[in-house]
């Protein structure tokens, strides 16, 4: 799929779907936010949310104190759609409209994080870029966790094909840059009662 129909496929999900009716929905972001408090992360840090989408990950870092975050899509449907839950609170967040595979940032983040686009990156050409991207503009001593579709996770999303990863496979991409940390497979349970299987794996920048 060309960027322009990718682009225009999440716009027609984020218009025709509520929060509610897909499958990446989870109210409390309980294991994107254990990372956060396993590394103590500060709250001056710069946070940047890949992918983040109309998710609530943005809504508990905000709670929680955090003065820098910018959060990531394809879809600025779904960036409008917290922007306008967040009312107020959105002016104090970075909202950038981009294709994860392609984005070119134009600052350096102490924590990255990405629990829905790298599995969408079925190219080796876009994985790459995203390799790259990763390694020049995370802080050195940086964190990197990236929660991804694991061998057992489906094989689609949202009508588009998705890439299945295993602990292995993970860490051959980012290890040339990243030293591993940890690497743990989790449920995800959806709105419509199925299961899918994430591997997240935590990383930190090589000096």
């Amino acid at each position: 799929m060309s960027l322009s129909g990718t682009k225009n496929h999440w716009e027609k999900i984020y218009q025709t779907k509520s929060l509610e009716e897909v499958s990446w929905y989870q109210p409390t972001p309980e294991t994107s936010l254990a990372f956060i408090k396993q590394f103590d992360v500060p709250k001056t840090a710069k946070i940047i949310d890949i992918g983040g989408g109309d998710s609530f990950l943005v809504d508990h870092l905000l709670d929680l104190g955090y003065q820098d975050v910018t959060v990531l899509d394809i879809s600025e449907t779904a960036l409008n759609k917290a922007k306008h839950r967040l009312n107020e609170k959105s002016n104090s967040v970075k909202w950038v409209v981009a294709d994860a595979a392609t984005f070119e940032p134009t600052e350096q983040y102490d924590f990255w994080h990405d629990r829905a686009a790298f599995h969408f990156m079925t190219k080796d050409s876009e994985i790459e870029s995203y390799v790259n991207t990763v390694k020049q503009y995370i802080k050195p001593t940086g964190i990197l966790v990236i929660g991804t579709f694991s061998e057992q996770g489906p094989k689609k999303c949202s009508g588009i094909e998705t890439k299945q990863y295993s602990e292995n496979s993970m860490v051959n991409h980012f290890q040339e840059y990243f030293e591993k940390i940890g690497c743990f497979t989790i449920d995800h349970r959806t709105p419509f009662d199925t299961i899918q299987n994430f591997v997240f794996c935590s990383f930190k920048r090589k000096i």
